[in-house]
């Protein structure tokens, strides 16, 4: 049941909710001075086509709350303004104290990003913030679409599926939501030119990789596919991945996932063609793991030891990991020749 507060709040909002498009106004605290006029010359009003069908936008918004603490480093990477932001769990190297990933959270710091909750949406919380734009995710671990009905009481609501898509995507349908186009396509410039700087430094490997998140048990591993955010970065930076056995990549779209391949078992090894092993959302130290793995002990990647840590950050990309992960690769392969 909605309490008192969230139920006056709706009475407000709903002549504001269009079924067809799911159009919106902003709330009186959030909306623009510019007259119609000005606004419509300026772009606005807008709609955007979202993961949930269109939505509409009448203003540049000036307080947004992020429920996925994934798309949360996207919005600050475009300067966009964001007021708060869910957390999740602390865990070494991936998150600092608060729960805010380490590849931001001293951004979000500077620009006094409230944390709000962990775990389960707290709509009173989101409430308290006074949005005039809530962003969730589509899918994935922080993904709050169940609460979408509720939270759209409180602000209009975005919803953006990062799990099959280049982090530069997410970045300019955010910045496109938020009137931050130019923010979005200078960072995706600058990567650009980070990639380039890459090839002049580093010789990366020639044949194929396989690019996995490994099991802290080692009893197997989610592979990345060429769908994949990961995925797509890498062929991005020039890289080839290797590709899966017909069955394995069979059951992969069995499980309605496009993005990874689970494999454990007797089928980890047969999942690993690629001559090297990239590892993503770890560090160093789970090369040593891989390297003594008995499952993966006749690959030929092992053998040779092209088994390579990315970096704790690398399980959610946004722009400040994947400019850490071409940072780590530059380290990884400037002083050594590709085998």
């Amino acid at each position: 049941m909605l309490r008192p507060s969230l139920l006056i709040l709706f009475s407000l909002w709903l002549p504001l909710l269009t079924a067809c498009d799911q159009a919106v106004s902003l709330p009186p605290a959030a909306a623009t001075s510019q007259p119609d006029n000005a606004a419509a010359a300026s772009g606005w009003p807008r709609t955007l086509h979202t993961a949930a069908g269109p939505l509409t936008l009448h203003a540049p918004p000036q307080r947004i709350v992020s429920t996925s603490v994934t798309l949360t480093g996207a919005l600050l990477s475009i300067d966009a303004p964001v007021v708060a932001s869910a957390t999740v769990r602390h865990s070494g190297g991936v998150t600092d104290k608060t729960g805010f990933f380490s590849q931001w959270a001293d951004v979000a710091l500077a620009r006094g990003v409230v944390p709000l909750y962990q775990g389960e949406v707290n709509a009173d919380a989101v409430l308290e913030m006074q949005p005039d734009l809530i962003v969730i995710s589509a899918t994935g671990g922080d993904s709050a679409l169940k609460s979408r009905d509720l939270l759209a009481t409180i602000a209009p609501v975005l919803v953006v599926n990062y799990d099959d898509r280049r982090w530069q995507d997410v970045a300019a349908l955010l910045g496109e939501a938020t009137g931050h186009e130019a923010q979005a396509a200078a960072i995706s410039q600058q990567f650009e030119a980070d990639i380039r700087a890459l090839h002049q430094q580093a010789r990366l490997p020639q044949d194929a990789v396989t690019a996995m998140v490994y099991y802290e048990d080692g009893s197997g591993a989610n592979i990345w596919t060429k769908e994949s955010a990961q995925g797509r970065l890498l062929q991005q930076i020039g890289l080839r991945l290797a590709p899966l056995p017909a069955s394995l990549s069979a059951q992969s779209v069995a499980l309605g996932r496009r993005d990874i391949v689970p494999v454990s078992g007797e089928r980890f090894a047969e999942a690993l063609t690629g001559q090297s092993v990239l590892l993503f959302a770890t560090e160093a130290s789970t090369v040593t793991e891989v390297l003594r793995n008995p499952l993966l002990k006749n690959l030929s990647a092992v053998q040779a030891q092209r088994i390579y840590a990315l970096g704790a950050d690398t399980f959610r990309l946004d722009y400040y990991s994947a400019r850490h992960l071409l940072a780590r690769l530059g380290a990884q392969f400037a002083t050594q020749s590709t085998p």
